[in-house]
């Protein structure tokens, strides 16, 4: 009697009532950030509110297509992980440069057409890397990004960045009292529920959000029913030498940072990411960003923040975040929807957020676990790559008076921090060491010998916490 192999649980499709649940999650877990790219670079350009509210419908629109290429795939394009698309913050301060500097909106658009094409070919070349990527770097890496990232939260709880009322205790409560939700649903709850914790935590926080007057739902009855993105609205694109030049050090900035986020879920779910669906999803991304130039949007990159939701829940299903690209799509296309989307406080966001983000960088915790640290250098990769990373968090403005392209790189920390890991684990554990008292194999088990290049420790594999025996704690992260 034939017998079926198991589903994996990133190929696994929940109940319709669970993948509904479980991707609304996933896209209010992003949409903070996916609306803030044309939210900035439309009001550096000074463009009419008209303008601005075509920008975030296109960004949603597209961002929903290039999650459903990533998820579910076709071809060669997709990695076909959980993995949701958003624009990447690597590539604001170029596109405001280029914006404001004479070339306007198609300047951009041109250059961001580029850029994907650019990454679509060079997406070959980065699968061969992997080999540069052993739990020391790997882990280094998604520490780096949740740490990164727990200042948004932080901005987010305090009431929003710029917001008039940044830091008021109100808002910092009302922020704690999500995340106390969120932490209490996990904990007390039943399975289901507890898995769609930040959901709840959301939910609850706008309903005790509105009676105190933290919502505006003004937004809503301005927005359209319908709205379409149509090809090149802004004007054809043109192609200026100066912004191509940028828009290809954030390409290979977006690049770097996705092959982190990449791996991190493969850690997450238990499906190792070999070669070839690096390669697939990085093209996927390529795709995408062209997609972005035609459609009036920007560069797409791999969104950290759901990383951590993945973690954080325990659904690794493909299938979720395939729904929450549909959803994305249908916010793209009903103005309204969005609105409703765009009226969840900032402070509700932040009490989630923390969770979520500190996920993530636990995740990382988890991953160096398993590097051994005795008789080598491990630790100073480390510490010298998770300084770089947190130092353009920290201070903001420490490269502001180096050029343009050295900020696109440096500016991000998650960037900053992975090139950081990836060369001085060149320098200790590839490059021909001096002679130890006690050996190299210190070196080599953490660092990734050159023959295997990931090391005793696969990526991905059970010795970081258990993660891929899929019966031990580590399967929360």
């Amino acid at each position: 009697m034939a017998t079926t192999s198991p589903v994996h649980p990133v190929d696994e499709v929940p109940p319709a009532r669970q993948l509904a649940a479980f991707g609304l999650q996933h896209v209010l877990a992003m949409y903070a950030g996916a609306v803030a790219v044309p939210l900035i670079v439309g009001g550096a350009m000074k463009l009419p509110p008209a303008d601005l509210a075509y920008l975030i419908t296109a960004d949603l629109l597209v961002c929903g297509v290039a999650t459903l290429i990533q998820c579910v795939g076709f071809w060669r394009f997709g990695v076909r992980l959980p993995i949701m698309q958003g624009c990447t913050f690597a590539a604001v301060s170029p596109m405001v440069l280029i914006g404001t500097t004479g070339g306007g909106l198609p300047a951009i658009y041109g250059s961001v057409i580029v850029a994907g094409l650019a990454i679509m070919l060079l997406a070959p070349v980065f699968g061969t890397l992997l080999r540069f990527f052993p739990p020391l770097v790997t882990g280094t890496v998604i520490l780096i990004i949740g740490v990164s990232l727990l200042p948004v939260a932080g901005n987010w709880a305090a009431g929003g960045a710029g917001a008039a009322d940044f830091g008021e205790p109100k808002n910092l409560a009302l922020a704690a009292f999500v995340l106390v939700v969120v932490v209490g649903v996990q904990r007390f709850a039943p399975a289901f529920l507890s898995r769609v914790a930040v959901l709840t935590g959301i939910v609850v926080g706008v309903l005790v959000a509105v009676p105190f007057g933290f919502t505006d739902f003004g937004g809503v009855s301005d927005a359209d029913w319908l709205g379409i993105s149509t090809p090149f609205h802004f004007g054809a694109p043109t192609f200026e030498a100066s912004a191509i030049v940028s828009m290809l050090v954030v390409a290979l900035v977006s690049m770097t940072e996705t092959t982190g986020d990449f791996i991190a879920v493969g850690e997450m779910t238990g499906r190792k990411v070999a070669p070839r669906p690096l390669a697939d999803g990085l093209r996927a991304d390529g795709l995408s960003t062209v997609l972005g130039g035609v459609f009036n949007t920007f560069p797409y990159t791999a969104y950290a923040q759901n990383v951590g939701l993945v973690g954080m829940t325990r659904v690794r299903s493909r299938w979720v975040v395939a729904v929450a690209g549909g959803i994305l799509v249908l916010l793209g296309l009903l103005p309204k929807l969005g609105a409703v989307v765009a009226a969840v406080p900032a402070p509700v966001l932040g009490g989630a957020g923390l969770v979520m983000f500190g996920t993530v960088a636990a995740s990382g915790l988890r991953t160096l676990a398993g590097v051994d640290f005795k008789g080598n250098n491990n630790l100073t990769v480390v510490a010298v790559a998770v300084a770089m990373g947190v130092l353009p968090v920290g201070v903001p403005t420490i490269y502001d008076k180096f050029p343009d392209w050295f900020q696109t790189v440096m500016h991000s920390g998650i960037s900053a921090g992975c090139l950081t890991a990836i060369v001085l684990n060149l320098l200790f554990n590839h490059l021909p060491a001096k002679a130890r008292p006690e050996g190299t194999a210190g070196a080599v088990a953490g660092g990734g010998s050159a023959g295997t290049g990931a090391g005793s420790l696969p990526v991905g594999g059970s010795a970081p916490g258990g993660a891929g025996t899929g019966k031990s704690p580590g399967d929360a992260v």
